[in-house]
C-alpha cells in the first residue's frame, strides 16, 4: 500500500556558527504522512539569490543554472529511491528514502532481531525471567540458526522474507533433521512466534507470517505412580545411600507437588507453621513466580526430619541434599528397574503423580490442587488431572449402591400411578 502523502522541499538553513555575509546550508525535506527527515545537499547559497517557492537559485548566472542542475539531478534521486522501495515491496518511510540515497543498508535480519531480543531476556534474568525461559529462547535461537543454514545456506535471512513458507519449512525441518517430536515443535515454534510478533509491533514486518500455521499441540498421556508402585518404592531397601536419597527426595515431590527446580531452591525459612497449627510450604514457584501454598502430609515431614542435619542441607540453608536434575533422573531410573516398575521415570513424574494419586483421586478439588500447584488457572491443572479407573470405579459403585436403595421405592411409585391410571381409564370409559 502506497502513501497517501508525498513531498519534496528545497530550502536554506542558517549555519550554527554564521558569520555575516556567509552563505547557508542547502537541505531537502522528504516527508510521508507528516514524517519527515532532512538532508543535507551538500552545498551552499546566499539566501539574496535564493527562492523560497520554488526551491531554487534566483537568475541566469552560470553558478546558479549549476546549483539548479544538481538540485533537479538531487529530485530526480529521491523519486529513484522511492520507486525502489516501492519495487522491493518495502515500507515507504522519509528514513527509508533517505537510506538508499546515501548508500546505508537498513535491513533487518532475523537472527540479529532474535539475538538482540535475547540480550534484554538476559539482563532481567532472575527479576522477571527465569533462567529457564532463557535457555529455552536460546535453544530456539541456535535451531533458527541451523535452519537458515541449511534451508537458504545464509548466516542470516532478512526479516521481509519471513512468510507462511518459513514457518512451514521450519517446523518441517524440527521434526525430521532435528527428529523432534510434535510437541516439541510447536514449543520452539511457539518461542520464536514470540520474536516475530515483536517485529509486527515495531512495524519491522507488516504481517505475521504464522497468521495461517496452527500451534495446536497434541495431547499426551502423562505418566504417573499409582499407590502400589509409590508403596514398593517407599518400601524398597537400596544397596546405595545415592539411590536412597533420590527416592526420598523424588517421594517428597510426590507428596507435595513441587517441580525440581522448587525443591531445590526450597529452604527451611519457607516451612511455616500455618493458621491451623500445621506445617506448611510457603513457596514461590521458579518458573512462572506464582505463589504456592501446601499443607505438608506426615510423610513428607518424615522426609524433612531425615536431612534436617545434613551436611548439604546446613551449608546451604535448603531442606533436601538434591543433586542436578540429570543426575536425579538417571538415578530414578536405576530405581525403577530394582523395584521392578516397567515405566519411563523422571523427576517431573512426581509432580504428575501429586496431581493424580495423590490429590484429585482421593477427593481432593481440582481447585486446591491448582493453588497448590501454582497454576494461573485450571486448564492449566487439567493437563495434569488424570482421573484415574479407580476413581470412576468407586464413583459409579457409589451411584449403583443409592440407586439400589430408591429404585424399589420408584418402581413401587410407577406402579401405584399405572394403577391409578388405569383407573381413571375404567372409570372413564
Amino acid at each position: 500500500m502506497l502513501e497517501k502523502t508525498f513531498s519534496l522541499l528545497m530550502y536554506l538553513k542558517k549555519p550554527k556558527f554564521h558569520k555575516q555575509n556567509d552563505p547557508y546550508q542547502i537541505y531537502f525535506r522528504i516527508t510521508i504522512e507528516g514524517l519527515f527527515v532532512d538532508v543535507s545537499a551538500k552545498r551552499t547559497w546566499s539566501p539574496e539569490r535564493w527562492n523560497n517557492r520554488a526551491g531554487r537559485a534566483y537568475g541566469t548566472k552560470e553558478d546558479a543554472k549549476l546549483l539548479n542542475l544538481y538540485l533537479d539531478t538531487l529530485t530526480n534521486k529521491v523519486h529513484e529511491a522511492r520507486r525502489i522501495l516501492i519495487d522491493a515491496d518495502l515500507d515507504i518511510t522519509p528514513q527509508a528514502i533517505r537510506n538508499v540515497l546515501l548508500g546505508v543498508d537498513d535491513k533487518r535480519y532475523i537472527l540479529q532481531e532474535f539475538a538482540a531480543h535475547n540480550e534484554q531476556i538476559m539482563a532481567l534474568v532472575p527479576k522477571e525471567y527465569s533462567k529457564g525461559t532463557l535457555d529455552l529462547f536460546e535453544r530456539t535461537l541456535l535451531h533458527t540458526q541451523r535452519f537458515i543454514e541449511w534451508k537458504y545456506k545464509a548466516k542470516d535471512l532478512e526479516l521481509r522474507k519471513l512468510d507462511y513458507d518459513f514457518i512451514d519449512q521450519f517446523s518441517f525441518w524440527l521434526k525430521t533433521e532435528r527428529k523432534c517430536q510434535h510437541n516439541s515443535t510447536i514449543k520452539y515454534l511457539t518461542y520464536f512466534k514470540k520474536i516475530v510478533l515483536l517485529c509486527v509491533k515495531r512495524k519491522l514486518i507488516k504481517q505475521d507470517p504464522f497468521a495461517e500455521f496452527s500451534l495446536a499441540r497434541r495431547e499426551q498421556d502423562r505418566p504417573f505412580l499409582t499407590e502400589i508402585e509409590l508403596a514398593k518404592i517407599a518400601e524398597k531397601e537400596f544397596p546405595s545411600e545415592r539411590l536412597s536419597v533420590v527416592r526420598d527426595i523424588f517421594l517428597f515431590s510426590c507428596y507435595t507437588g513441587l517441580a525440581y527446580a522448587d525443591v531445590q531452591k526450597l529452604k527451611r525459612s519457607e516451612i511455616v507453621i500455618g493458621f491451623d497449627g500445621e506445617k506448611w510450604i510457603h513457596t514461590n514457584r521458579q518458573k512462572t513466580d506464582r505463589q504456592s501454598r501446601i499443607l505438608l502430609l506426615p510423610f513428607p515431614c518424615k522426609i524433612l526430619k531425615k536431612y534436617k542435619d545434613h551436611p548439604i542441607c546446613l551449608h546451604k540453608g535448603t531442606v533436601l541434599p538434591i543433586m542436578s536434575n540429570q543426575k536425579m533422573n538417571a538415578y530414578l531410573k536405576e530405581i525403577v528397574d530394582t523395584c521392578g516398575i516397567n515405566k519411563n521415570l523422571t523427576f517431573h513424574v512426581a509432580r504428575h503423580t501429586f496431581a493424580t494419586t495423590i490429590t484429585l483421586s482421593q477427593g481432593v478439588s481440582i481447585e486446591s490442587v491448582s493453588k497448590m500447584l501454582g497454576h494461573k488457572n485450571l486448564k492449566q491443572t487439567q493437563h495434569y488431572a488424570k482421573i484415574l479407573d479407580i476413581k470412576v470405579s468407586e464413583d459409579m459403585r457409589a451411584l449403583k449402591q443409592k440407586m439400589d436403595v430408591t429404585m424399589p421405592v420408584r418402581r413401587k411409585a410407577i406402579s401405584k400411578d399405572s394403577g391409578d391410571q388405569n383407573s381413571d381409564d375404567k372409570y372413564q370409559s
